[in-house]
């Protein structure tokens, strides 16, 4: 089957991780695809995550300007509407890229913006979610929780964590989200992917999260997946990624199938376009391939993903409309 134009939504999709060839080619004229495909995009097998993260260098170095910045972000957004993705959640961690001297403001004016362009010239709908880093400090975490506090009106929908799960405690990370919390943000938080079901349990109870970015491993601890029922927590769900972080040997022994058929809120997502090599449509064609999922599926995941997107009521009404119709 040719999932292509079934209409979709992608609520873990980050901006760093998805610069095409074409983009990069233009940042950086010359460029092979050879040596595109071997330093943007992870290889299918990684020793762990901190490897496979290793390799999101590539994108954050070269989004260091204006320029590169507004680029990525529109072309992401032609990318998403050339395979019918009506809604998107995009990440990104901001002081990631003031390395080259850009102010996080400066940064954030530049992404804002061309995310507000490329909705209108594409008709994609999208929001940002910014994060903050396992590796980064408290306060660090603290100035990334006030950007996302600061342009909640252009565009800013929540807060996330991402990084190295197992190298970095999360201490350092309670008051940024305590912050975004009290500010009446919703947040999500990368956890049950580098570590088990421990991270999921300890996420919850100290982050006050709506989501989870991964969280397949709560499967390991029956309580967690307790907590996760009991707490209505949606799973921002990324097959490929996890297979290529060596959380699951192979596609066909991924948890996405147990967690779907036992009714745990979830959606299907990319991770990175870039970084982990496939679109959207491709990880529909693979769960498919793998489990026989076809279009009760995918529209039951979409829906989860819109009840589980960080918008208003009325835009959720829109959006299940839309999914209803095309599917």
């Amino acid at each position: 089957m040719d999932f292509t134009a079934f209409p979709k939504i992608e609520l873990h999709l980050h901006l760093d991780c998805s610069i095409s060839y074409k983009v990069a080619e233009a940042l950086r004229p010359g460029l092979s695809r050879a040596a595109f495909r071997d330093t943007f995009m992870a290889p299918p097998k990684c020793r762990d995550l901190a490897e496979f993260l290793s390799y999101a260098q590539a994108g954050i170095r070269l989004l260091q300007d204006e320029r590169s910045l507004r680029l990525v972000t529109l072309d992401l957004l032609e990318q998403l509407a050339a395979e019918q993705v009506l809604y998107a959640e995009i990440r990104f961690a901001p002081l990631l890229h003031t390395q080259a001297g850009l102010s996080a403001e400066a940064v954030m004016d530049t992404v804002t913006s061309s995310l507000a362009e490329g909705q209108q010239q594409t008709g994609v709908k999208a929001g940002l979610i910014l994060c903050t880093l396992r590796s980064f400090n408290e306060a660090q975490g603290l100035q990334t929780a006030a950007l996302a506090q600061q342009y909640r009106e252009n565009g800013v929908l929540g807060f996330d964590i991402a990084g190295d799960e197992a190298g970095y405690p999360l201490s350092p990370h309670v008051a940024a989200f305590e912050a975004v919390h009290q500010a009446g943000l919703p947040a999500t938080a990368h956890a049950g992917e580098a570590r088990g079901a421990s991270s999921v349990r300890q996420t919850l109870e100290q982050l006050k999260v709506q989501r989870i970015g991964h969280g397949v491993r709560s499967v390991e601890d029956k309580a967690v997946l307790q907590l996760l029922r009991r707490n209505n927590i949606h799973l921002e769900i990324c097959p490929t990624s996890n297979v290529q972080t060596g959380i699951y040997e192979t596609l066909a022994g991924h948890k996405v199938d147990w967690f779907y058929r036992n009714g745990y809120p979830l959606s299907i997502n990319t991770d990175g376009r870039t970084l982990v090599g496939v679109s959207l449509s491709e990880e529909y064609q693979k769960l498919h391939r793998a489990f026989g999922w076809g279009a009760a599926e995918f529209r039951q995941c979409n829906l989860h993903a819109v009840d589980a997107a960080f918008l208003p009521g009325d835009q959720k009404r829109a959006l299940k409309s839309a999914i209803e119709a095309g599917y």
